[in-house]
């Protein structure tokens, strides 16, 4: 697996517990951290949105 792929997968997983903790408790962790309209706030959204897009080719690799 290359670096690139585990840091995706890795920031995957950092939105799934985010979000598991948006809908169990109703409490967002990087709005918590970094503000609620931060830009590091943002760049953590985007960033985890384009792992999870990369993370589709993770899906059909054959490594």
């Amino acid at each position: 697996m290359k670096i690139i792929d585990k840091i995706a997968l890795v920031l995957v997983i950092i939105g799934a517990i985010v979000w598991g903790l948006i809908g169990i408790f109703n409490f967002n962790l990087v709005e918590t951290i970094f503000g609620e309209t931060s830009v590091i706030s943002r760049i953590i959204y985007i960033l985890v949105g384009i792992s999870g897009l990369w993370a589709i080719k993770l899906l059909f690799s054959n490594d």
